[in-house]
C-alpha cells in the first residue's frame, strides 16, 4: 500500500511517500479503497506534533475519506464490494454510558482518524462497520470527502451546542476555510443572518455566494468596529469561533448580553486572555466543541443529498504531492477544502 507517512514531526519535509506492507483484514472490519481524502488544519497540527499525543510510527494523517469498499471481513454481511461509501472520521468504544446515549463524541476512548490512529493519506483503510456512512450520490469522490469532519463539527457547534434559532445574528470567523464555509451554510439553513470574515475580497465574494449577509475583510477593517456598525447596540447572538488568539477578545466583546461563543479550534494560537467580568457580568456563555455524534451525520447527509448544504472543493492534489497541499493550506490560500487523490 502506498501512503504518505510521518516518522517524525516538523515541516512538510517529514511527509514521506512510501510503500507499506499489506495487512490481513480483520473479520470485524471493512476495507475501503480511498478515492479522495480531504485536508484539515488538524493535519498540520499533527504533522508538527502535539505534546499530549504519542504516535506509533509510521503514522498516517487524514480524517475525511470517501471511497469504495474493497473487501469485507468475515463478520460483515450487509455491505457490497464496490459500494461507494463515506467514512465517519472517529472511533469510540461503543459500550460506555456516553456511547449508549448516542453521544459517542463524549466517549472517554474517543479517537479521530489521522490524529490518534492512522487515517486516509493512503490507498486503503480498514474501519469498523459502524464508521461506514451512506454515500451522497450527487457528489464526486472529491466533493464527498469535503463533507464529514467540517460539516459535523459546524453542526455540533451551531445546532447542538449554541442551539441557533431563526433570526439570530451569527458571526462565522474564517469564511474561506472549510469550517467557515460549512458554518455559513448551516447557519443560513436554520434561518440566521450571518456576518463572516476573510482576508481577501475574493474570499468574501465566495462567502457571499454561500449566503453570508455581511462581509468583513479583517486585513482592512477593525473587526470589532465593523461588527458594531452592522449589529448596532443589539450586538451579536452567537460567535462561531475556530481561529483562537487573533480575535478572541473582540469576539467576546461583540456578543450581546447572554450571547454565546462556541469554539472548536485555535489556528492562530491557543493561549488567550479573557476578562472574566465580561463573562459573568454580561452572562456570556463560552462553549467548547469538537466533532459531533455519529448519528448527526445522517441528518447532515440528507441535507447534502438534497442540495441544501454543499461541500466546497478548493483544489485537488495527487497523494504524492501532499507537500504542496499542506503548503497551500498553511498559507491560507484555499477557499473550502483541499483534497488528495491516491493514484
Amino acid at each position: 500500500m502506498k501512503a504518505i507517512t510521518l516518522r517524525e514531526h516538523g515541516g512538510v519535509e517529514v511527509l514521506k511517500y512510501e510503500e507499506l506492507p499489506d495487512k490481513k483484514l480483520r473479520s470485524d472490519l471493512v476495507r475501503v479503497r480511498i478515492r479522495a481524502v480531504a485536508l484539515n488544519h488538524l493535519d498540520l497540527w499533527i504533522r508538527k506534533g502535539l505534546p499530549h499525543i504519542k504516535h506509533r510510527y509510521p503514522h498516517i494523517l487524514g480524517s475525511d475519506i470517501a471511497g469504495e469498499i474493497l473487501d469485507l471481513g468475515a463478520f460483515i454481511n450487509d455491505l457490497k464490494i464496490g459500494q461507494k461509501v463515506l467514512i465517519h472520521p472517529a472511533l469510540s468504544c461503543g459500550h460506555c454510558e456516553a456511547c449508549s446515549k448516542g453521544q459517542d463524541n463524549l466517549c472517554p476512548k474517543y479517537q479521530i482518524l489521522g490524529e490518534h490512529v492512522n487515517g486516509g493519506y493512503a490507498e486503503y483503510i480498514d474501519v469498523p462497520r459502524q464508521n461506514i456512512l451512506p454515500y451522497p450520490e450527487n457528489l464526486s469522490f472529491s466533493e464527498a470527502a469535503c463533507v464529514p469532519l467540517v460539516f459535523l463539527t459546524a453542526w455540533q457547534m451551531l445546532i447542538d451546542r449554541a442551539k441557533i434559532r431563526p433570526g439570530q445574528l451569527v458571526v462565522i470567523h474564517g469564511g474561506g476555510s472549510g469550517m467557515g464555509s460549512a458554518g455559513i451554510q448551516v447557519a443560513k439553513l436554520f434561518g440566521c443572518e450571518v456576518i463572516t470574515t476573510a482576508g481577501s475580497e475574493e474570499k468574501l465574494a465566495q462567502a457571499q455566494s454561500l449566503g453570508a449577509d455581511y462581509l468583513i475583510n479583517y486585513k482592512k477593517e477593525n473587526f470589532l468596529e465593523a461588527v458594531q456598525k452592522i449589529a448596532g447596540k443589539q450586538k451579536v447572538d452567537v460567535v462561531f469561533e475556530h481561529v483562537g488568539k487573533a480575535f478572541w477578545k473582540e469576539s467576546l466583546l461583540c456578543l450581546k448580553w447572554g450571547g454565546i461563543l462556541v469554539t472548536c479550534g485555535a489556528t492562530t494560537g491557543y493561549e488567550v486572555t479573557t476578562d472574566l467580568r465580561q463573562i459573568f457580568f454580561r452572562q456570556i456563555q463560552v462553549l467548547g466543541s469538537t466533532i459531533g455524534s455519529r448519528g448527526s451525520q445522517f441528518e447532515i447527509l440528507r441535507h447534502i443529498s438534497s442540495g441544501k448544504l454543499k461541500p466546497i472543493l478548493d483544489q485537488e492534489f495527487a497523494l504524492k504531492d501532499a507537500h504542496a497541499a499542506h503548503e497551500r493550506l498553511e498559507a491560507g490560500k484555499q477557499f473550502g477544502k483541499i483534497v488528495l487523490i491516491p493514484e
